[in-house]
């Protein structure tokens, strides 16, 4: 049976709100692995951050960061459920940490449920042409090199999906734990809305002087 420590039963307890002797049990039954004993507590109803989800937030805030001089600009909509809980010191932290999270790792979705189905079935369909194309995979069936592929996807995710990213502040969590970890501490339920990531020139052509034709046209 695996140890179950100090430090892996605060950590469960800050990523659902469970109760100390909750978490530790969870754990237990768990063999000591964190995503089967918060699956556990919300089986139970335990777990506050499960319990919470389905809950309206209708309030919230938008925020702001600028980075590099103004070269990079984001905005963000994050919802929670009271106008008090919003204005809030821990709340507004969130904001802010998530719209400088954006400026730096520049996710292309919100949620795995924004990336459209076509893009998933390319990348999809180019994972499997290098695991073709690896003498290792010789012989593999296909369904065994599917496997393999939905496993490789997770990578996709972490590098895509806003709540699927390591937090830049501190890869041990995603985005998503992040979240789940102040929808147990402010007590209130917590969604990333939207966001959008501006960067300065993106998207504009910019003219190359050809500075060999110039001077030929002169001298013509």
């Amino acid at each position: 049976m695996a140890e179950i420590t100090a430090g892996a039963v605060k950590s469960l307890r800050e990523k659902t709100g469970a109760g100390m002797i909750d978490c530790k049990n969870a754990l237990v039954e768990a063999d000591g692995d964190e995503a089967a004993a918060i699956e556990i507590l919300r089986k139970k109803g335990v777990a506050t951050a499960g319990k919470k989800a389905g809950r309206v937030t209708a309030e919230g805030a938008v925020g702001s960061y600028i980075h590099m001089g103004g070269k990079v600009g984001v905005l963000v909509e994050i919802n929670c459920e009271s106008d008090f809980v919003a204005r809030g010191e821990e709340f507004q932290q969130l904001v802010k940490d998530v719209a400088m999270h954006i400026a730096a790792a520049d996710p292309r979705f919100n949620s795995r449920g924004e990336v459209p189905a076509s893009e998933l079935d390319k990348e999809r369909e180019i994972l499997m042409e290098q695991l073709k194309n690896d003498p290792k995979n010789a012989g593999k069936p296909d369904d065994v090199l599917n496997k393999i592929i939905e496993g490789r996807l997770n990578k996709f995710y972490e590098e895509n999906v806003l709540l699927d990213q390591p937090f830049v502040k501190d890869p041990s969590k995603t985005i998503g734990e992040l979240v789940t970890e102040k929808i147990a501490s402010i007590k209130e339920n917590i969604t990333v809305r939207r966001f959008a990531r501006f960067k300065m020139g993106e998207g504009i052509e910019k003219k190359t002087d050809d500075f060999a034709a110039e001077v030929a046209s002169m001298v013509g």
